[in-house]
């Protein structure tokens, strides 16, 4: 599958969708750290800039795209900003993803946003948009999901919008599995020990709560001591929730001291450390793990050096998580090929 990629960041989707065998036909990012690590990655995808101008380039005009993806700017929309909707220019963002779906008519759509999205001025932004995408003939669905249950210890709540234009059930049979809306589960038994290690990231409890045994495949991500190997077991500051980050953001990088970070609730910046029993900053290739990336994928000569810690949280703190685009990638995949049947 052939996809256009706006608001591309360091290419959560690209990353996500390579074992799929889809192909990028193009990105459209500004900031110049991301477009550096674009750049770096995948030298032979043209990067087209401002999203606003990209209709005008020949890359854009003669790409056919199957699929169009972009996460737009969540500021405008999250409760931790002012909430300007659609009126700010960022949020406004939005809106000229749906001119590039109305230019390009692609037979699937996948748009990423913070849950705040869902009732920035009383739900009216969020009903503008999928109400332009209604009009345009995609059938729509949208779902909050939570990375954390996707296989990485942060907790990241994000809307998915996916739409299609194969039928009008398409786009709901992506987002939701028939097992998750029946009235009466199936009952669970033996497998209650695999669900419940999912729900807590694998770390098992011992007699001393203050003592946790980890399972190195799972949890070894918030106790990587920049880059060496974690001990067997690690003492936690009381009350620290010591299974999961809580979701990285933009400011991640910011030069805050300890103590104001952690009064803020600046849980992704600080891990317990095993050496010292303290607190230790997490280190850009843990930020890089913590949204599903692989070691080091930020990690690129910029500027004639390489990339400083500040411009790598960042890029991680904007992007999305990749096991989550990975999951609906497949979705779509098996939709595709017949393995998912069409619930229309």
């Amino acid at each position: 599958m052939l996809y256009g990629s706006v608001c591309s960041g360091i290419e959560a989707a690209s990353v996500a969708w390579h074992d799929l065998g889809w192909r990028p036909a193009w990105f459209s990012e500004i900031e110049p750290f991301p477009s550096a690590v674009l750049a770096h990655r995948f030298p032979d995808v043209p990067n087209l800039g401002d999203m606003t101008q990209i209709h005008k380039t020949e890359a854009f005009k003669d790409a056919a795209i199957e699929l169009l993806v972009g996460g737009t700017p969540c500021q405008s929309f999250s409760v931790a900003g002012l909430r300007a909707g659609l009126e700010d220019a960022r949020g406004n963002l939005a809106l000229a993803y749906v001119g590039l779906a109305a230019r390009k008519r692609p037979r699937w759509l996948i748009w990423e946003n913070v849950p705040g999205v869902l009732s920035s001025s009383a739900g009216r932004d969020f009903g503008a948009i999928i109400s332009a995408l209604a009009k345009l003939g995609y059938s729509l669905a949208w779902r909050v999901l939570d990375a954390q249950y996707f296989g990485v210890p942060q907790r990241r709540r994000r809307v998915f919008l996916v739409g299609s234009l194969r039928s009008r059930t398409a786009a709901s049979t992506v987002l939701f599995e028939p097992e998750s809306l029946r009235r009466h589960p199936a009952e669970i038994k033996d497998t209650r020990h695999q669900i419940a290690a999912c729900l807590t990231t694998g770390v098992g409890k011992r007699n001393n709560p203050r003592e946790d045994t980890l399972i190195p495949d799972v949890a070894h991500t918030l106790t990587c001591a920049r880059g060496i190997q974690a001990p067997d077991t690690v003492t936690y500051v009381p009350g620290w929730p010591a299974d999961k980050a809580s979701t990285l953001n933009a400011a991640f990088g910011s030069k805050l001291g300890l103590e104001d970070q952690h009064i803020r609730g600046g849980a992704p910046l600080f891990v317990p450390d095993a050496s010292s029993l303290g607190l230790r900053r997490l280190t850009p290739r843990e930020c890089e793990r913590l949204q599903g990336f692989p070691d080091d994928w930020t990690l690129i000569p910029y500027r004639g050096r390489t990339a400083g810690d500040q411009a790598r949280y960042k890029a991680c703190g904007n992007s999305m998580a990749v096991p989550v685009m990975r999951w609906i990638g497949k979705r779509i995949q098996m939709l595709e090929t017949g393995e998912l049947q069409d619930a229309c």
